[in-house]
């Protein structure tokens, strides 16, 4: 699997920043829009300086119904009515109607398999609900979270019950839960990460900045 970071708060020259996240995984036979931070334009640009077709993507996952991670949504379906997405089953009726009026809507309340190695963690947490990915590789499971509102304990402990934990990526917010990245090998802590000072200097082999831009062979 490749993951390529195409909106959070930093960017790489050339690309725009902004509030929020948004990453995209190529599987060997899917290719999946995790998030659409808030800017529509700014993710469109950025996807195509990345030479990422936005008509290509065939799965659009939204973590939680924040503003910062559902902003680009308009920009993703007015350019490609093909896609299938994957929701919280939380959202609110407004939204769902919206979004299955441009789509093929899926909502999500327990594990849920979205394509070959690939897994929702379900929804998780109470204010937001908020659904994790879990990419299952031959090497062990990466985590992919918006942010990680529901904690760290609640998310990494769904993807352990799957398999060995290798890494996470995305937002981990407020969370000062390190001993659960105790043993990670991969740590791409960025958007909303209050506290990733911390992490970096306590977990200086393995934590990975990342920005809009990045890109990760698993």
């Amino acid at each position: 699997m490749e993951i390529t970071i195409v909106y959070d708060n930093e960017a790489k020259p050339g690309l725009k920043k902004g509030w929020g996240f948004s990453c995209y995984i190529k599987t060997e036979d899917r290719k999946i829009l995790f998030d659409t931070g808030w800017d529509g334009c700014a993710l469109q640009s950025n996807l195509s300086a990345l030479n990422i077709p936005v008509e290509d993507i065939d799965i659009l996952v939204l973590s939680h119904q924040h503003w910062d991670h559902i902003g680009g949504i308009p920009e993703i379906l007015n350019a490609n009515s093909d896609i299938d997405v994957y929701i919280p089953a939380s959202f609110s009726e407004k939204l769902k109607n919206e979004i299955a009026s441009h789509s093929t809507l899926h909502e999500i309340t327990e594990r849920s398999r979205i394509c070959n190695n690939v897994f929702s963690t379900g929804e998780l947490g109470n204010s937001p609900k908020e659904q994790s990915l879990m990419l299952k590789t031959d090497t062990g499971i990466y985590v992919i979270t918006g942010c990680a509102h529901p904690g760290l304990e609640a998310i990494i402990g769904a993807a352990a019950a799957e398999g060995n934990v290798r890494g996470i990526i995305g937002g981990l917010h407020d969370s000062q839960e390190y001993d659960l990245l105790n043993g990670l090998e991969f740590i791409g802590a960025g958007h909303c990460t209050s506290n990733i000072a911390t992490i970096r200097t306590r977990f200086p082999n393995s934590f990975v900045p990342i920005e809009a831009g990045s890109r990760f062979k698993l």
